[in-house]
C-alpha cells in the first residue's frame, strides 16, 4: 500500500493551485486540492476578470459620448444600470470558476470544497478528515488589507466592490497601487465622485516615473480628486454616509470608503507552525529557488510568497514545478522581464526596468514620445494623450525596458514582452516596419533620444 494518500495535496484552488494539480496529475501523480472559498481564487472571482469587466463598462459611457463627434447622434443619457452589469458579470465569473473545476475532475485530481491546514509536515485536516501527503504545496493567494485606524471597519475592501447592490455616488478609494486607480476610474467612469487619497506624490510607486505622472494628468482629467501626500486617520459616521478625515488637515464624505492599501499573503490560520514553516514580517512564506520552504518536501507558490503577484506567473509557476516534481523535466519560470498592466483608463502596461532602475546599473538612452491618438484628435476629450517610453542600455544598446499609458497598452505591450525578453537592441526595434496608422508603431519609430540616465552611477 501507498505510505501516503496522495503524491502531492495543494492547499488552494486558484490559479497556481489548479495549474499544479492539473499538470501533475497528467504526470500520473495521485494529487488533491483543497478550496475553501472559489474556485479560480482571486483573479476569476474578484480581481483581474470582474474587475476588467467593469472597466470595459465604465468605458462605453465615453465611448457613448465620443461617437457624437464621430457623427452619431446624441442620444438622452438615462444613467448606468448596475444590476444589469453585476448580473452580466458574476455570470460571466460563475461560469469561470466552474471551469476550473472541470479542469481538475477531467485531470482525474480529487477536490475538497473545504479548508486545509496542517497538523504535521505530511499530514491535513481537511474539512474535519484527516489526509496525509508526500508532498504538500500552499497556494493559498492573498488578502486585501485594511489600514489600522480608528474606523477601519467602516471602510470597504477591494473584494467588496463585486457585491455592492448600488453604485455609491460619492466615493473615497485610499492607495494609489493599481488596484486603487483602477477602482478609481470605474466608479468614476460608471458616475461617481470620486477622491483617490494616497501617501505619496504619485500614484503607482513603483511604476517608471514618467508613467506615474502621466497617471496622474489623466486620471484629474476625468474628474477624479487627487489628494496627494494624504493619508487617512479616522472613518467615522455621518448620518447616511462617512467622514474620512486626513493628515493635511481636509476632511471628506463619502458613502463609500475603499480600502486598496495592499494585500496580504493569506497565511492566517494554516498551522504552518505544526509543520515547521515559518513566515516573514509581511507575512509571507519564504522559499528558495525551487520554491521550497524551510521543510524540503512543502513547497509554496503564487501570492502567498509575495515576490511577482501576477496571475500568469503564478500559473507558469505551477506549471514548471508540477513538470519539476512529477514530469522529468526540471524548470524554472523565470521571474524576469514579467510585462503587466494597470486597466485604469486609460490602461498602463510595462515590461522590464524602469528608468530609475536600469540608471542605477549603468548610462542609459531613454526615448519618450506624448502625442493625442487619433480617436481623440476627433473626439477632444481631454486627458487622453498616450505615453510611451523606452529605456536602452548605453553600452550593449539592449532594450531593458518598455513602459506606455494609453489605450490598447496591453495588448501592445504583450508583443514587446517577447522581443524585450529575447534581448532586442533599439536597432532591433528601428528597422521593424510599423503598422500604420497605429499608437503601437511609434514603439519602433522612437528616433530621438529625449535624454542619457544613469551616467553619475556608471562612473562611481
Amino acid at each position: 500500500m501507498a505510505a501516503y494518500d496522495f503524491d502531492l495535496f495543494v492547499i488552494g484552488g486558484g490559479s497556481a493551485g489548479v495549474r499544479l494539480g492539473r499538470i501533475s496529475a497528467g504526470h500520473g501523480a495521485r494529487v488533491a486540492v483543497a478550496e475553501e472559498r472559489f474556485w479560480g481564487g482571486t483573479c476569476v472571482n474578484v480581481g483581474c476578470v470582474p474587475k476588467k469587466i467593469m472597466v470595459q463598462a465604465a468605458e462605453y459611457g465615453a465611448w457613448a459620448e465620443d461617437a457624437v463627434a464621430f457623427g452619431w447622434p446624441q442620444h438622452r443619457h438615462q444613467g448606468h444600470d448596475w444590476a444589469k452589469l453585476a448580473a452580466a458579470r458574476d455570470g460571466e465569473v460563475a461560469r469561470l470558476s466552474g471551469i476550473y473545476g472541470k479542469l481538475l475532475a477531467g485531470a482525474g485530481v480529487t477536490s475538497f470544497d473545504a479548508r486545509a491546514t496542517f497538523i504535521d509536515a505530511h499530514t491535513l485536516d481537511v474539512g474535519g478528515q484527516r489526509v496525509t501527503a508526500e508532498r504538500i504545496v500552499v497556494a493559498t493567494g492573498g488578502t486585501p488589507a485594511r489600514l489600522d485606524i480608528p474606523g477601519a471597519e467602516l471602510g470597504l475592501v477591494s473584494d467588496d466592490l463585486f457585491t455592492l447592490k448600488a453604485l455609491p455616488k460619492r466615493a473615497i478609494v485610499i492607495g494609489a497601487g493599481y488596484i486603487a486607480v483602477e477602482f478609481a476610474t470605474i466608479l468614476r467612469g460608471l458616475g461617481a465622485e470620486v477622491d483617490l487619497m494616497y501617501r505619496a506624490p504619485l500614484p503607482l510607486r513603483g511604476f517608471d516615473e514618467d508613467v506615474r505622472g502621466a497617471a496622474a494628468e489623466a486620471l484629474a482629467a476625468q474628474g477624479i480628486r487627487l489628494n496627494p501626500d494624504a493619508s487617512p486617520l479616522r472613518i467615522t459616521r455621518l448620518g447616511a454616509g462617512l467622514m474620512v478625515a486626513m493628515s493635511n488637515n481636509f476632511m471628506r464624505e463619502a458613502d463609500a470608503v475603499f480600502f486598496c492599501t495592499g494585500r496580504m499573503p493569506n497565511t492566517a490560520g494554516l498551522g504552518l507552525e505544526k509543520a515547521g514553516i515559518g513566515v516573514n514580517a509581511q507575512g509571507a512564506i519564504p522559499v528558495d529557488e525551487d520554491h521550497r520552504t524551510a521543510v524540503p518536501h512543502i513547497y509554496a507558490i503564487g501570492d502567498v510568497i509575495d515576490r511577482v503577484n501576477l496571475t500568469p506567473m503564478a500559473t507558469a509557476v505551477g506549471h514548471a514545478l508540477a513538470d519539476t516534481l512529477f514530469g522529468n523535466n526540471p524548470r524554472h519560470a523565470s521571474y524576469d522581464n514579467v510585462a503587466t498592466a494597470v486597466f485604469m483608463s486609460p490602461p498602463i502596461a510595462t515590461v522590464g526596468l524602469t528608468e530609475a532602475e536600469a540608471a542605477a546599473r549603468g548610462p542609459v538612452d531613454v526615448y519618450v514620445t506624448r502625442f493625442t491618438p487619433m480617436r481623440h484628435t476627433i473626439s477632444k476629450r481631454d486627458g487622453r494623450k498616450t505615453l510611451m517610453k523606452l529605456v536602452v542600455c548605453q553600452q550593449t544598446q539592449k532594450v531593458l525596458g518598455a513602459h506606455m499609458l494609453g489605450e490598447d497598452s496591453a495588448e501592445i505591450m504583450q508583443g514587446i514582452g517577447i522581443a524585450i525578453g529575447m534581448g532586442a537592441t533599439k536597432q532591433d526595434f528601428d528597422r521593424t516596419i510599423g503598422i500604420h496608422p497605429t499608437a503601437a508603431e511609434e514603439f519602433v519609430t522612437l528616433r530621438t533620444r529625449t535624454r542619457v540616465a544613469g551616467v553619475q552611477a556608471a562612473a562611481e
